[in-house]
């Protein structure tokens, strides 16, 4: 099992101590790319899908609520 296929795996489980690294990480190997927005936003863009969230900050753990939305819009996807 590949170390992205691992990260998929924990993004599923909704840890409380994901990294926005970790997330670039796996929307990278689907091939989005992120876009700065103004501020702390940002968006993953595909070919076809987007996925908007901000930047956590001052840390770098996303949100229960982030983790959620993303793994909602990866099952619309069928990505996971």
């Amino acid at each position: 099992m590949s170390k992205t296929e691992k990260l998929i795996l924990r993004l599923q489980s909704k840890p409380k101590d994901f990294t926005y690294l970790e997330l670039k990480t796996i929307l990278a190997f689907w091939g989005y790319e992120e876009i700065q927005g103004s501020g702390s936003r940002v968006c993953f863009r595909s070919k076809s899908h987007k996925i908007k969230l901000h930047k956590p900050h001052p840390g770098n753990l996303l949100k229960l609520y982030q983790i959620g939305l993303i793994i909602d819009e990866l099952k619309k996807e069928g990505l996971i």
